[in-house]
């Protein structure tokens, strides 16, 4: 049984003024919600957040912690092993490295000593399964970016050895072994899609049964991998390229050969990959209010460039201090925005999920947030919000089994067949 009480408790308040019809689609969403396993493929992290005094059982100023974990009854959190792109050097490689393993190490202190009685590390279905049964949440760790491999391959085991079961072969900006989707921006590429070392590494990963990960890497990185790949990939927070023309959504062309390669395309909620106009439109209405919330505590705003140029201390410093921004502008932007200008929501989060299911089949289609890493919709601001995009799918007619599917069945499904080919591959029953 989820903990979905305080939801429950405001809810009713609100079903209160709506049709019998309405009532009814509301308990059927929450009677399915508490059945279905609901799993989340991205939510990134802080090593601030994983220490004896300030910790996920605590009710963080993230958009992911334990308590918005139950309240939203959000089962399985895949938390991300994230490494910003920088030099491809001795320097730059060494660095990297010490910033995954702090964040490896991070996870493990969650689940092994600050609270294994709530939440556990999975690396398999069977595992999630039986957790979840336990009445505990699940942890799982995948990897946005290789670059901290280095040119050292036998790091890729060390990663799956310490729990890894996924891995992008680059992130925002071309790595070693991928070039990146921002190559679109200026057209410049270094490898024209995968290198030498990066063939090599998805032959590694599919050899140990670490799924791949195409959200980040070029159109014709991705496109090399499903064809590369003798096992089926994913896309683990990535949308519509269709519906939103950005370059970290996927074409229709990737999306089928998604398909056919068997993955799974974990849509993801966020607003400037959903609907940039929109999006943009209501951050032009909300500006004046964030600066004016920002002067107060002595913050200048910065542009996206100008983010991604800070270094990751100070992009974390930054993005905390803008959290607080956010939190003291969210009522005057409520009051004052909203109504005339709407921001990117649930309905259309949900509007990816259609469109890809209509396109390639409701079985390779996921959900993902990409909480803590710049995600969330409005209804969908954070875990303990997770329910919403349950009702959402409820409403639109999808049956409980399919949004079993959506929600976990198709991502656990895959990372079942990753395994069964590892297991081939090192029989030797697959070259």
């Amino acid at each position: 049984m989820k903990h979905l009480l305080p939801i429950l408790a405001f809810f009713a308040i609100l079903m209160s003024a709506c049709t019998t019809e309405e009532q009814e689609t509301f308990n059927k969403a929450m009677e399915i919600h508490d059945r279905v396993i609901t799993l989340d493929t991205h939510v990134d992290i802080n090593v601030n957040n994983f220490t004896s005094e300030t910790n996920y059982t605590q009710r963080l100023d993230t958009q992911v912690d334990l308590p918005k974990m139950k309240e939203g009854g959000l089962d399985v959190v895949w938390l991300v092993v994230y490494t910003g792109q920088d030099t491809l050097s001795e320097e730059g490689y060494a660095a990297a490295y010490d910033n995954a393993i702090s964040k490896f190490e991070a996870i493990h202190r969650l689940t092994d000593e600050i609270a294994p009685d709530q939440i556990e590390l999975a690396t398999t279905s069977e595992e999630v399964r039986e957790i979840v049964a336990e009445g505990k949440k699940v942890a799982m760790i995948g990897v946005e970016n290789a670059y901290p491999i280095g040119e050292d391959l036998s790091r890729v085991e060390e990663f799956y050895n310490r729990g890894a079961r996924y891995m992008s072969l680059s992130h925002n900006g071309h790595s070693q072994f991928s070039d990146s989707n921002t190559g679109e921006r200026d057209d410049e590429w270094m490898h024209n899609g995968l290198s030498e070392a990066g063939r090599q590494v998805i032959a590694e990963m599919n050899r140990l049964g670490m799924m791949i990960d195409i959200s980040h890497p070029s159109k014709e990185a991705n496109i090399e991998t499903m064809k590369l790949s003798k096992a089926p990939v994913i896309a683990s927070h990535s949308s519509a390229r269709a519906l939103n023309d950005v370059s970290r959504n996927l074409s229709d062309e990737e999306l089928q050969l998604l398909k056919e390669n068997g993955g799974v395309v974990q849509t993801v909620a966020f607003r400037s990959y959903i609907d940039s106009e929109k999006h943009a439109a209501w951050q032009e209405a909300s500006r004046t209010i964030l600066e004016e919330e920002a002067s107060k505590l002595g913050m200048e705003l910065l542009s996206w460039r100008e983010i991604r140029e800070l270094s990751e201390e100070e992009r974390e410093e930054y993005m905390d201090m803008y959290k607080t921004v956010q939190d003291n502008a969210a009522p005057r932007i409520e009051e004052e925005v909203n109504i005339d200008t709407p921001p990117v929501n649930v309905a259309d989060f949900v509007d990816h999920v259609d469109y890809m299911v209509d396109l390639i089949g409701i079985e390779h289609v996921g959900i993902s947030s990409d909480f803590d890493g710049g995600g969330g919709v409005y209804n969908w601001m954070d875990a303990s919000e997770t329910f919403n995009v349950t009702h959402e799918l409820v409403k639109r007619g999808y049956t409980e089994e399919e949004i079993a599917m959506l929600w976990s069945g198709n991502l656990l499904r895959i990372l079942d067949e990753v395994e069964a080919v590892a297991e081939e591959i090192q029989q030797g029953e697959i070259e």
